[in-house]
């Protein structure tokens, strides 16, 4: 089974680098003010040229009414747009109507009642992304750097399309992949050194780590 990798919360022309050449298939590009991950619409624009045929470029909104993801879109281009707010299934329908793109919804998972929320979705978004519910008193809806407990996707059908995120780095990726079926793996916080500061080292040790579970997992 092909699993996808999405660097999240790029910035740098280095860690865009290194993630390319590991072989993401995804980077990820975030405009939220209050996230340390925020890019600029025209350096994400520049950052995105040099994704070109070789991973999908994806443009990370949280709540963003349509002046700004007009911005993002014609600065960016990207070929998916991540909805990590409150966006309802209508909303979701509208902004994919209107820019003629996949997107991914996002969702905040402590606890399995949490997936409830994720039904009216389904044929709607293309496809999921859970992490875990921000801690208390946090302004960030993902990169928080904590994970919610895996087993709780075991309830889910087996054709749900969904991308982990939430605290993976390079020790827990293994358990992870080991724990679920997702097709999908997203990361921020664990290849970054401070908040916003990604590490080419981290990722090219976080694609080793994926590359030995999945051998081991084969084996």
């Amino acid at each position: 089974m092909t699993l996808d990798i999405k660097i999240c919360g790029l910035k740098t022309d280095d860690a865009l680098a290194a993630a390319l050449d590991c072989g993401a298939s995804h980077v990820g590009f975030i405009f939220f003010a209050k996230s340390p991950r925020n890019v600029d619409k025209a350096e994400a624009g520049r950052l995105r040229q040099a994704a070109r045929e070789r991973a999908k470029a994806v443009a990370v909104t949280v709540d963003a009414d349509e002046a700004m993801l007009d911005a993002i879109v014609a600065a960016m281009e990207p070929d998916m747009l991540q909805l990590h707010g409150k966006e309802s299934p209508e909303r979701v329908s509208e902004v994919k109507v209107r820019y003629k793109l996949p997107v991914m919804k996002a969702f905040s998972i402590r606890e399995a009642a949490d997936f409830d929320a994720v039904q009216p979705y389904y044929g709607v978004a293309d496809r999921f992304l859970f992490d875990a519910k921000p801690p208390a008193g946090s302004e960030l809806p993902g990169g928080n750097g904590i994970a919610f407990d895996w087993r709780l996707l075991a309830s889910l059908d087996g054709t749900v399309d969904y991308m982990l995120s939430g605290g993976l780095n390079a020790g827990n990726i293994g358990e992870a992949i080991a724990a679920t079926l997702s097709r999908g793996i997203d990361i921020s916080s664990g290849v970054e050194t401070a908040p916003g500061e990604k590490s080419p080292q981290l990722i090219r040790d976080f694609f080793r780590a994926v590359r030995a579970a999945r051998t081991e997992g084969a084996a």
